[in-house]
């Protein structure tokens, strides 16, 4: 078996809503589990972070974290920046 990543997470979502599906269907997390190919700890793992998220909702977060990202790469490049011209000003006098 592959190590890493081998669901996406609109494909996590999609299977979280058909999991609600079936536990709703008179179905156990375990028989879910075994379709998706998922163990039970994995199951709960992905409900934490993704359950009851929509598709929509998901790509919405996954544009705010890499903007997040995005943003403190300039904050931090800033700050060094600041810290670098305040070094040679205080040379200079």
């Amino acid at each position: 078996m592959p190590k890493g990543k081998k669901h996406s997470a609109e494909q996590i979502v999609r299977h979280l809503r058909d999991a609600e599906a079936g536990l709703a269907a008179g179905r156990t997390v375990g028989q879910i589990c075994q379709e998706i190919g998922v163990s039970e700890q994995t199951y709960y793992r992905w409900k934490s972070l993704y359950g009851g998220m929509k598709t929509a909702e998901l790509r919405r977060l996954k544009e705010l974290e890499s903007e997040n990202l995005r943003l403190k790469k300039l904050v931090a490049d800033l700050s060094l920046d600041v810290a670098m011209l305040k070094e040679l000003a205080e040379g200079n006098f």
